[in-house]
């Protein structure tokens, strides 16, 4: 009897190894770091639930979980379908935050943001795409799990499960976000943009922003920021002129950078406003460049997708 906990404490340990590389299938896979954990863990209730002549019968430990999590996802993906058609304004991924310097640690979220893919930016464009073709393209393209696999995830045959990761690998590259720039970089193009906007000196803001900027803001209706995306930087020009207006003097000036999905944005604290200026809500936002130019603004506010930003 005594062998059985022995057996769980070395599964348990193994299993813990893996657990980076599978919250980076999850939240690649939900864009949800609640929903990677959840099925994370599901995975190794299934694995642990299974008995010890099962679990020697799986040749690839990393694999089988690998697909568990795929199924998991693809259920999670198909449910927040329905989800969405209720929310309010826009939708972006739950944004993963992380600090400035330090050594890099080991905790799975942070190891999954250095990986490109999971950038904000391209997580945007996975939202792109129909859930089988999501679980498809990533599962094979970023994961190399086979088409055979994949398959008896998305209860398809391998022809049909090939031709939605093709689909999606197709989508993807006609909204291919612009790859990550040097960090140093995105310091002096953030600066400049940030800079622009606090002294309201509008010639500096139009020439910080590509002429074709977009904002989108995700609030669920739960705190203030636009709910329809804004295309243009003649738009957006008008847009910052206006928060000048309704916040308290200083409002912004308590931003601080950090890392957003692994780029450098900014955190926005809560701050009351009084005489007249409005509450400013939390916010975190994501940016991403193109040609020295902001191209990209993510402002995320929904407070139920901030749980886990650190204090």
């Amino acid at each position: 009897m005594s062998t059985v906990p022995h057996q769980l404490d070395a599964l348990a340990e193994e299993f813990a190894g893996l657990r980076s590389h599978l919250i980076a299938v999850a939240y690649r896979l939900t864009g949800s770091v609640a929903d990677a954990e959840d099925a994370v863990q599901e995975s190794w209730l299934r694995l642990s639930g299974l008995s010890a002549a099962k679990r020697a019968e799986i040749e690839d430990r990393k694999g089988w979980l690998t697909t568990v999590v795929g199924r998991i996802c693809l259920d999670r993906l198909r449910s927040a379908t329905a989800r969405r058609e209720r929310y309010v304004g826009q939708w972006l991924p739950e944004p993963i935050v992380t600090p400035l310097g330090g050594t890099p640690g080991e905790d799975p979220l942070e190891v999954a943001v250095r990986d490109e893919g999971v950038r904000l930016a391209a997580m945007v464009v996975l939202d792109k795409l129909t859930p089988e073709q999501r679980v498809a393209f990533v599962l094979h393209d970023a994961f190399s799990v086979p088409y055979g696999e994949i398959a008896g995830i998305l209860g398809c045959s391998p022809d049909a499960a090939r031709q939605h990761g093709s689909r999606g690998r197709r989508a993807l590259d006609d909204a291919a976000p612009p790859p990550r720039a040097a960090f140093d970089e995105q310091q002096e193009m953030l600066q400049r943009f940030v800079t622009a906007v606090m002294t309201g000196d509008i010639q500096a803001v139009a020439e910080a922003l590509h002429p074709d900027v977009v904002l989108i803001g995700d609030s669920n209706g739960k705190a203030r920021t636009t709910r329809q995306i804004m295309v243009g930087a003649d738009k957006l020009i008008r847009f910052y002129q206006g928060l000048l207006k309704k916040y308290a003097p200083g409002a912004f000036g308590v931003a601080r950078p950090v890392l957003v999905n692994g780029d450098l944005g900014l955190y926005l604290p809560a701050t009351p406003g009084g005489e007249g200026y409005l509450d400013l809500d939390t916010h975190v936002q994501a940016v991403s460049f193109r040609d020295g130019k902001v191209v990209a603004v993510y402002d995320m506010c929904n407070p139920d997708k901030l749980t886990h930003v650190p204090a």
